[in-house]
């Protein structure tokens, strides 16, 4: 074991400049050129102000939760939220796709680690969640990925974005179980209002 984790140290000090595709991160993307700005105040009351240093209870080393996340009542004009979670540092030439939730109500506030307890599958595979929500794709094909970045690699940030949108989505024309690609097309002209918080953490040797 201790050979393997020097052996993936070495690796991600190799590669530790392959970090820092901000650029496409979902927020950043031709959806919310007309809101460059987040507006929605995305909090977490367990892990601290965005920015702050993940414990391994969050990461794939401890339980995995995802951090409870909190946010104000929606505007009037709101119709539905999605939420997603993205590491910009991992070193694919772009940013990894953690966990996609649509479909979330208007009238939620919240998502926390319980909301995302598998209590059962479809007949296809298509995993169903305790809080009812449509999980998008992951290359894992999980409900959520915990923060696992290679050792070497420094300190990974996971990008937490909550969306705001003014219009359902047509599930008519996204696929079951949605992909980034196919979100940036289905909110563009939809995004009312969103907000980020982000989370880091370094995997230990």
């Amino acid at each position: 074991m201790w050979l393997l984790n020097a052996l993936e140290y070495i690796l991600g000090r190799l590669l530790y400049r392959r970090r820092g595709y901000d650029a496409l991160l979902f927020h950043n993307l031709k959806p919310f050129a007309a809101h460059p700005t987040p507006s929605l105040k995305l909090t977490s009351p367990d892990c601290g102000a965005s920015g702050a240093q993940l414990s391994d209870t969050y990461s794939a080393f401890g339980a995995g939760h995802i951090p409870t996340l909190q946010w104000p009542a929606a505007s009037a004009s709101t119709a539905e939220y999605l939420l997603l979670s993205e590491d910009a540092d991992a070193p694919l030439g772009h940013p990894n796709v953690h966990g996609i939730y649509t479909g979330i109500p208007r009238t939620t506030t919240s998502i926390s680690p319980a909301d995302l307890e598998v209590v059962g599958e479809e007949s296809d595979g298509v995993k169903v969640i305790k809080s009812g929500w449509r999980v998008g794709w992951n290359r894992r094909g999980k409900v959520y990925i915990p923060p696992r970045p290679p050792r070497g690699h420094g300190a990974h940030r996971y990008f937490f974005v909550l969306v705001a949108l003014r219009e359902k989505l047509d599930w008519r024309v996204l696929g079951r179980v949605p992909r980034k690609g196919e979100l940036i097309e289905a909110v563009d002209g939809k995004v009312e209002a969103w907000g980020v918080w982000e989370g880091r953490y370094e995997s230990r040797f």
